[in-house]
């Protein structure tokens, strides 16, 4: 009940964002319940029904993918002071924000599945003069439980992959309890951390002012004063501790392992190019390889282009947009990487027909729209998820002065030159993976 108000009562662009999901789900659904109508109508044709269905992978990953990142974020269910009060703490959100996901792939799933049957003349009669009975087997029966298990993977496998991703975990890293020894060297227990409370109860142990003849030592003194700082919640730095570390502007650690798996994925390729037959094991082992090495890169090089921006004497408005890149590479560079693989794999196979969509019939249409779809959605929900995040120092900016123009122009130029650097990429890897087998 608490995830159907939290979902009416969203705003219309998180509605959009779980459309969004609803959307994908149901051509994800489609084309599963379409493999299942092709074996249905080719029983003979075992390995086709397999093969259908092995490509409804991809379609499956971009829409799990999709689900993932709106889930991250869903402002309603972000952990926000005073919700463990009421019983919504990090477990309690978690569960609620699979929920919502499995609302939302529900929908979808039972969006496709009213379409399946309407194509197939189960509602209302053949629509189309019945186009479409080939492709899903119209007025053969169809297995429920064959139809039901295939809606049913998409919903689990998003709300199994946001419960993951979203569990609570402790912030605190844990602490290590030096092992303390008794008298002659036997183990001992360690001691506890001593309270303001007991520090000073009965006044056993109450530091005396100076000169009128204490005997504590400076330590003790020093644990009263931290007690004390404790307990009104502002404790104090402990003696000869280093000063923080550094904000990390090193590159990724992706980067070299990208790199490495796109150059063997395109020596794979460019290996099948060579074979009479082509293996065509070898050319999906390729096309993964390199799809692979641009998730990895996507970070690293979206960590490039912030200080590719920085180079030379940078202005106020370049600067900014670099260190915004260099901050945000994280979080936007792997879906970036997605959208680079996705692009590169439809380039190089429009590259292979020989054409636009000639090639291509209506199913293979739909599971390239929902790939497409669901990854430049997914992009851009992470746009949106640091922009979120960087709220907090952009209104630290505008009190301290600058113009709202200046960061306009520092986002439309961080906008600017990731096309310009990917872009190049993307169009160079499609055009050698397609050269070894255009031969």
């Amino acid at each position: 009940m608490l995830a159907l108000r939290l979902t009416r009562a969203a705003r219309p662009a998180v509605q959009l964002r779980r459309l969004l999901v609803a959307a994908a789900s149901a051509g994800t659904g489609l084309l599963l319940l379409s493999s299942l109508g092709h074996a249905l109508a080719h029983p003979e044709a075992a390995d086709a029904a397999a093969l259908r269905l092995a490509w409804c992978a991809a379609p499956l990953a971009a829409t799990v993918y999709l689900a993932l990142a709106v889930a991250r974020t869903d402002p309603g269910t972000r952990p926000r002071p005073g919700l463990s009060a009421v019983g919504l703490g990090p477990a309690r959100l978690m569960a609620v924000s699979a929920l919502t996901t499995a609302l939302s792939c529900s929908l979808g799933s039972l969006l496709a599945l009213l379409v399946f049957l309407h194509l197939r003349g189960d509602l209302t009669g053949l629509p189309f003069d019945g186009a479409a009975a080939g492709l899903l087997a119209a007025g053969l029966p169809l297995p429920v439980p064959a139809a039901a298990t295939l809606l049913t993977v998409l919903p689990v496998t998003a709300t199994a992959a946001v419960a993951v991703a979203l569990r609570p975990r402790d912030p605190r890293p844990p602490v290590r309890v030096p092992r303390r020894f008794g008298r002659f060297g036997a183990a001992g227990g360690s001691a506890g951390k001593e309270t303001f409370g007991a520090y000073g109860r009965f006044g056993t142990r109450l530091p005396q002012a100076p000169g009128d003849g204490s005997t504590d030592a400076p330590g003790d003194r020093r644990t009263a004063t931290t007690a004390l700082l404790e307990a009104e919640g502002d404790p104090p730095a402990p003696e000869n501790a280093p000063e923080p570390p550094a904000p990390d502007t090193d590159s990724p650690a992706g980067l070299p392992w990208g790199v490495a798996l796109v150059t063997a994925g395109l020596a794979a390729q460019a290996y099948a190019g060579r074979s009479a037959p082509v293996p065509v094991l070898t050319v999906l082992l390729g096309w993964l390889l390199t799809g692979t090495g641009l998730v990895l890169a996507g970070p690293g090089l979206t960590h490039l282009c912030g200080r590719l921006l920085q180079a030379g004497r940078p202005g106020a408005l370049r600067l900014l947009a670099g260190r915004g890149l260099m901050a945000e590479a994280a979080r936007i560079g792997r879906p970036l990487g997605v959208v680079c693989a996705v692009a590169s794999a439809g380039c190089a196979l429009t590259a292979l027909s020989g054409g636009p969509a000639p090639a291509f019939g209506p199913l293979s249409a739909l599971g390239a729209l929902v790939v497409g779809g669901a990854t430049l959605a997914t992009l851009l929900t992470a746009a949106v998820e640091a922009r979120q995040y960087r709220a907090g120092h952009t209104a630290a900016l505008l009190r301290l002065g600058a113009r709202p123009a200046l960061l306009r122009g520092a986002a439309a130029l961080r906008a600017a030159v990731l096309p310009a650097l990917f872009g190049p990429l993307v169009l160079a890897i499609a055009a050698l993976s397609a050269l070894p087998l255009s031969r």
